[in-house]
């Protein structure tokens, strides 16, 4: 009965595992187009602040304190009616995390900042289906700094896949001439590639920091917390972002700004709070599916998605896509496909040498 009860409850943990992992990947593929086809759409109708786009990034996390509250009320509702001691399961508190990962989150937070302004302002210069292929590179980068922080392991088909998207991001850089928005300049199109380009970097170094987070903290991994560690980064992110705001004067323009945009005053804050939900919604999916399966996982997600957002710019924003970018895209998909077939060759031979009690990391439990 012991042995049928253990089993059990390893089953139980698995489909809540599967499932938390489906739907953040649900969430993490609406943000990754979502975001920037909103972000595009600001800057095309006449807006111009950098720092405020980097702020709505990370500034709609108040939603991630609602879905905190409910989870809390709904989690101390059923302990409340459970006939069992205290001292069999702790009473849930409101605030679970413990110093070191708050501290973690603080400094992922100030990166995440840091790595908004970059994108932010590599956007507002380059077209959509541009700065799409560049960011692929991301998953060349996550790769490279997991292997150093959670020592992930390199095959073939990662080594493969890291040197096609190198070569799809060069293609673009040798034939951006005539990718360049109408009254741009080359040196702000080569502005706007680089600043992509490490903000790709950049966030590469940020998704397996995650992971390394919540494998060194002392303390049990549940979603609950992971929404925490989102709440507390997306806050440091905009605190960063929102001093940027102040020295720019960005507060001061908005109204203004509001007033003269393309489509109309109302449409530009609709615009704005559609951006802060879209990116939620990636920043909510990318901590999930770290947590429920890998940071470079989460980079394979995000990649994936990113030909979905060229095509719909190409038929929202009626974006030329030239010979050049059907190369870069062509090299870009067969380097995820060589990623995601030596991965799913590493997972069956993982599979045959693990026992079934080694499968699950034991210090992250997916109950909320």
């Amino acid at each position: 009965m012991v042995e049928e009860g253990r089993e059990e409850n390893e089953d139980r943990r698995i489909t809540i595992k599967k499932t938390l992992l489906l739907l953040n990947s649900i969430f993490l593929a609406i943000g990754t187009s979502g975001g920037p086809l909103v972000m595009r759409l600001y800057f095309i109708h006449g807006g111009k602040r950098i720092w405020l786009s980097s702020f709505l990034e990370t500034a709609g996390f108040p939603v991630i304190l609602i879905i905190i509250i409910i989870s809390y009320l709904h989690r101390r509702y059923h302990h409340h009616h459970r006939h069992i001691t205290v001292t069999q399961i702790t009473k849930p508190n409101l605030v679970s995390m413990k110093p070191p990962l708050f501290f973690a989150s603080a400094i992922v937070g100030i990166l995440t900042g840091l790595d908004g302004y970059l994108y932010a302002y590599g956007v507002s210069l380059l077209p959509v289906s541009t700065f799409s292929l560049i960011q692929a590179t991301h998953l060349a980068f996550t790769a490279i700094f997991a292997f150093f922080l959670v020592k992930q392991k390199f095959t073939a088909y990662s080594v493969n896949s890291i040197l096609l998207l190198t070569i799809a991001a060069v293609v673009l850089a040798l034939h951006s001439s005539g990718d360049r928005p109408s009254g741009e300049s080359r040196k702000q199109y080569t502005i706007g590639f680089v600043m992509i380009m490490a903000a790709a970097a950049l966030y590469g170094f940020v998704l397996p920091l995650v992971e390394l987070a919540y494998k060194k903290c002392k303390q049990t991994i549940t979603y609950y917390l992971v929404l925490e560690f989102q709440l507390v980064m997306c806050f440091f992110a905009t605190l960063f972002c929102t001093i940027g705001m102040i020295i720019n004067n960005d507060f001061k323009v908005i109204a203004r700004e509001a007033r003269d945009y393309e489509l109309g005053e109302t449409k530009y804050y609709v615009v704005l709070v559609w951006s802060a939900l879209m990116w939620q919604f990636f920043y909510l999916g990318a901590m999930g599916v770290i947590f429920s399966s890998s940071s470079l996982f989460s980079g394979i997600i995000i990649a994936v998605f990113l030909p979905v957002t060229q095509a719909l710019a190409v038929v929202f924003y009626k974006e030329n896509f030239q010979v050049e970018k059907g190369v870069a895209l062509v090299l870009s998909l067969w380097g995820f496909v060589s990623y995601f077939y030596g991965e799913i060759k590493q997972a069956r031979k993982k599979n045959k040498n693990a026992s079934p009690e080694t499968q699950l990391p034991q210090t992250i439990s997916p109950n909320p």
